[in-house]
C-alpha cells in the first residue's frame, strides 16, 4: 500500500482516530471533524492515487461501490433532503470524496456545503466514536461484501 507521508489524507486514519468508521476493501471511511452537516464523511483511497482514471476498471468500480454505500448508509441513518458528492483533491492531492448529507432545514441549503463560512460542530470524542459505530454497523447490516 503507497502513501506519502505529508500527505493530510495519507495520514489521516492515523491522525483521527476518533473519527474513524470503518476501513473497506479499497477505501478509508472516516467523519468530518466538523459535524454541522451530520453525518458528513470522507471515503478516500487506501492507497495514495491522486485521479480516478489511474485506477484499473475492477478497481475503480470496487472504490465507487464503496462510496455508494457509504452514501446510501448515511442516507438510511440520517434521512437528509439529498446526498452531495464532492470529489476535487485540489487541496488535498489524493482521492477522497466528501459524503454530505443535506437537508433543506440547513441554513446553506441549496447552496454547496462549503459556500459560506459557518459555526463548525464540534463533537466530543466519545461523540464522535458513537456516530462512526452506528454507521459502521449499519454498513456491515447492509453492506457485509464491503467490510
Amino acid at each position: 500500500m503507497s502513501s506519502v507521508p505529508n500527505c493530510p489524507i495519507c495520514t489521516k486514519w492515523q491522525d483521527d482516530p476518533d473519527q474513524r468508521v470503518i476501513e473497506l476493501t479499497q477505501t478509508k471511511v472516516s467523519l468530518n471533524r466538523d459535524q454541522f452537516f451530520k453525518g458528513y464523511c470522507f471515503v478516500f483511497a487506501k492507497d495514495h492515487v491522486t485521479e480516478l482514471f489511474h485506477l484499473d476498471e475492477v478497481l475503480r468500480n470496487q472504490v465507487m461501490a464503496e462510496v455508494n454505500a457509504v452514501a446510501q448508509v448515511l442516507y438510511n441513518l440520517f434521512a437528509p433532503d439529498k446526498i452531495n458528492y464532492e470529489l476535487l483533491g485540489n487541496m488535498a492531492p489524493h482521492m477522497h470524496w466528501h459524503i454530505v448529507p443535506r437537508f433543506a432545514s440547513d441554513p446553506l441549503w441549496p447552496r454547496p456545503h462549503w459556500s459560506e463560512p459557518h459555526q463548525e460542530l464540534l463533537l466530543t470524542p466519545q461523540e464522535y466514536r458513537e456516530r462512526a459505530a452506528a454507521i459502521k454497523a449499519q454498513l456491515n447490516k447492509e453492506f457485509p461484501w464491503t467490510c
